[in-house]
C-alpha cells in the first residue's frame, strides 16, 4: 500500500526554501534593497587596482553605497569612470571629493567621500551630463608616487647625490688613524669616570637621600608658609585699615582744632590786650591789700586792745 503524500506541505516547504535561498543570496551579496539610491559619476586619473564592482563607497568612513560599474572613460582613455550608487539623503555637495583608499595590508580598495561643507549647495547634473559628477583627488599613494617621479626628474638631483658622495668621502678622510686613537682614548676616559662614579655610588646614594630629605623639609616649610601667609596678609590688611582709620581721625581732630583756634583767636586777642592788663593791676592792688592786712594783723598781735581803745600814746622820753 503506497503512503499518502501531503502535497500542500511539500509546496509550503518548497516556498519556504525558496524564500530562505533568496534571503541568503541577498545577505551574502550585502546589497541593501530597502533604500532608494541616487547615481553619480566620478573620474579617476590613477590606477583603480583593488577596486571592484560592489566595493564600498564611504562618506567620512560611513558606508553609504556601492560601486556599480568601472569602465574606461570613452572621452579620455587615461581616465577611469566609476559609477556610484549612493543612498538618497547622503549630503553630496559641490565641494565633495572622491578619493581611493586602500584598507591596510589586504589590498582592498574603497571609495571614500569627504568634504561637503554646510554652506556648499547640493551637487546637481550639469547640462549634457547623464548623472552628477563628483570631483576626485589623487590618493596618498598616487601623490607619493608623483612626488618621487618629480624628484627623480629634477635636474639638481644628480648634483645633490654627487655632493652627498663627496661629503661622505671627506668625512671618511677626516676619521683617520689619529682620530680613531683619540676617540678610543676619550672612550677610555669616559669608562674610567664611569667606574669612579660606580665606586662612589654609596656616597652618591646618601647624598641623594639627604637632598630628598632637604627637599621634603623645604616642601613642609613651604606648606606651612602657604598656610600662614593668608592669615598674615589678612592681619596686615586689618592693621592697615586701622592705621587708615587712625590717620583719618587725627586729620579730623587737627581740622577741628584749627577751626577752634580760628574761632577763639578774637577772644584771645581781647584777653591779651584788655583783660590781662586789668588783671595785672588787680593783682598789684591785691598785693597791697594783703600787705596792709599783714601789718594790721601784726599790730593787733602786739596790741590786741588797740582794736577797741585805739592806739596808746607813745611813751615820751627823758626831757620831752
Amino acid at each position: 500500500m503506497e503512503p499518502k503524500v501531503n502535497y500542500l506541505m511539500v509546496g509550503l516547504f518548497l516556498v519556504l526554501l525558496g524564500v530562505a535561498t533568496l534571503v541568503s543570496i541577498l545577505w551574502l551579496s550585502r546589497t541593501d534593497y530597502r533604500g532608494v539610491y541616487d547615481r553619480y559619476y566620478t573620474y579617476m586619473e590613477e590606477s583603480v587596482s583593488g577596486l571592484s564592482r560592489d566595493s564600498y563607497v564611504k562618506y567620512r568612513g560611513v558606508d553609504v553605497g556601492r560601486v556599480k560599474e568601472i569602465v574606461l572613460d570613452p572621452a579620455n582613455p587615461e581616465s577611469v569612470r566609476l559609477e556610484l550608487d549612493l543612498l538618497r539623503g547622503t549630503p553630496i555637495k559641490e565641494d565633495t571629493v572622491a578619493v581611493l583608499e586602500t584598507q591596510g595590508l589586504t589590498g582592498i580598495t574603497t571609495v571614500n567621500l569627504r568634504g561637503g561643507s554646510r554652506a556648499s549647495p547640493p551637487l546637481k547634473a550639469k547640462p549634457g551630463e547623464k548623472f552628477p559628477v563628483i570631483k576626485s583627488e589623487p590618493s596618498f599613494l598616487a601623490q607619493l608616487r608623483q612626488n618621487l617621479l618629480e624628484m627623480m626628474a629634477h635636474e639638481q638631483l644628480p648634483a645633490l647625490l654627487t655632493n652627498l658622495n663627496a661629503l661622505t668621502q671627506e668625512a671618511r678622510g677626516v676619521v683617520d688613524a689619529q682620530s680613531r686613537a683619540d676617540l678610543k682614548r676619550i672612550l677610555a676616559d669616559l669608562a674610567q669616570v664611569t667606574r669612579s662614579i660606580a665606586n662612589q655610588r654609596k656616597e652618591l646614594a646618601a647624598g641623594i637621600e639627604k637632598a630628598a630629605a632637604a627637599m621634603d623639609h623645604f616642601a613642609a616649610l613651604g606648606k606651612k608658609l602657604d598656610e600662614r601667609i593668608p592669615h598674615l596678609l589678612d592681619q596686615t590688611s586689618e592693621n592697615l585699615n586701622a592705621l587708615r582709620a587712625l590717620t583719618a581721625a587725627i586729620a579730623r581732630t587737627n581740622e577741628s582744632l584749627n577751626s577752634t583756634l580760628a574761632d577763639s583767636h578774637n577772644g584771645i586777642t581781647q584777653f591779651s590786650t584788655q583783660t590781662l592788663p586789668e588783671t595785672s593791676l588787680l593783682v598789684a592792688e591785691f598785693r597791697q591789700l594783703t600787705a596792709s592786712l599783714q601789718r594790721l594783723a601784726n599790730e593787733l598781735e602786739r596790741e590786741p586792745n588797740a582794736l577797741i581803745f585805739g592806739r596808746s600814746a607813745p611813751i615820751k622820753g627823758p626831757g620831752e
